[in-house]
C-alpha cells in the first residue's frame, strides 16, 4: 500500500526550477495536436450530426422528447461524477481518462434512445480510436531525468553525485503508467536536493532490464525503487513471495513524517492510494 523514499528535511528544491509553455490555451492546443484527444472531439461532436439528422426524420415530434429527457439525464449524472473526480484530487491524466470513459458510455446510452445501430456504430469507433491513438503522458520531467538502464548503473556505482536515487520504472503503452507520469515530475520539482534525484526508465524501450531489477512487465508497473548508492532500500509496489501483486492507482505524495538515519535527517513520504 505505499513505499517509503528518503531525503535530506534540509530545505527542499523549489518547484519554480522546472520550465513550462506559457501557452494561453494549452488544453486547446493539446486536443489539436494530439490524436487521442482530437479523435474523441470528432466522436463527441459528430453526435450534433446524428442528432439534428434523426430529428429531421422524425414526423411525430415522440423522438424529440425522449431524446432530451435522456440528453439531461446523461448531462446531469456525467456532472456529478465530474465532481467527484476533482474532489478526490487526482492526477490530471487519471481525471481525463476517467472523464472520457465517463462521456463514452453516456453517449451511448443516449444514441440508444435514437438508434440500436448508430450506437453500435459508436462502440465501434471508440474501438478503433483506443486501437489506434493512446492518451499522451504528462511532457514535463521537473527536476527528474530521463535514463537508460547503463546510465543509473553509472550514477549509482561510478559516479555517486546522489547518495539517493528515486527510479520510477514505466512503459509508454500502459495506461496506469500514463495516468501516474505526473506524480515523478511534480515531487522532483518540490524534493530535488544535493542528496536525491529523480529518474525516469521507460521499461518499453529497454525490456530487458525489467529482469535484472525484478519486475513484471504485465502487472508491476509503474514500480518505484529508492536507491541508497547501489542498495535498493524501498521500493512500491511491494512483490510477494508468489511474485503477485496488486497496483492501486498513484495518484499523490503525503508528507507524513520524519526520522533519523544515522547522523542525518531524512523526510518519508508515502504514496497515497485512492
Amino acid at each position: 500500500m505505499e513505499v517509503a523514499t528518503a531525503t535530506e528535511a534540509s530545505a527542499p528544491a523549489g518547484a519554480g526550477g522546472a520550465t513550462r509553455q506559457n501557452h494561453p490555451f494549452p488544453w486547446l492546443d493539446a486536443a489539436i495536436s494530439e490524436p487521442y484527444y482530437f479523435l474523441h472531439l470528432l466522436a463527441f461532436f459528430s453526435y450534433f450530426a446524428a442528432r439534428s439528422a434523426a430529428l429531421s426524420a422524425d414526423d411525430g415530434g415522440e423522438l424529440h422528447d425522449r431524446l432530451l429527457r435522456r440528453e439531461i439525464q446523461a448531462v446531469l449524472v456525467f456532472l456529478v461524477l465530474f465532481v467527484v473526480k476533482i474532489v478526490r484530487e487526482e492526477t490530471w491524466e487519471t481525471f481525463i481518462a476517467d472523464s472520457l470513459l465517463y462521456a463514452k458510455g453516456l453517449l451511448l446510452a443516449v444514441t440508444l434512445v435514437i438508434n440500436y445501430w448508430l450506437a453500435l456504430g459508436y462502440f465501434l469507433g471508440f474501438v478503433v480510436i483506443y486501437a489506434v491513438a493512446q492518451q499522451p503522458p504528462y511532457d514535463g520531467l521537473g527536476h527528474s531525468n530521463h535514463l537508460t538502464p547503463l546510465q543509473l548503473e553509472s550514477l549509482l556505482t561510478e559516479e555517486p553525485t546522489s547518495r539517493f536515487w528515486l527510479v520510477e520504472f514505466r512503459t509508454s503503452f500502459s495506461a496506469t503508467c500514463i495516468q501516474a507520469s505526473s506524480v515523478l515530475p511534480e515531487l522532483s520539482n518540490i524534493y530535488s536536493n544535493k542528496n536525491i534525484s529523480f529518474g525516469i526508465i521507460d521499461l518499453g524501450h529497454f525490456p530487458n532490464a525489467a529482469a535484472k531489477f525484478g519486475i513484471s512487465m504485465w502487472d508491476h508497473l509503474p514500480t518505484y525503487i529508492l536507491f541508497d548508492k547501489a542498495t535498493e532500500v524501498a521500493r512500491f509496489p511491494e512483490v510477494t513471495s508468489e511474485s503477485k501483486v496488486f497496483v492501486p492507482k498513484v495518484t499523490k505524495v503525503h508528507f507524513v513524517t520524519s526520522c533519523s538515519y544515522g547522523s542525518d535527517k531524512f523526510t518519508i513520504f508515502l504514496f497515497c492510494m485512492c
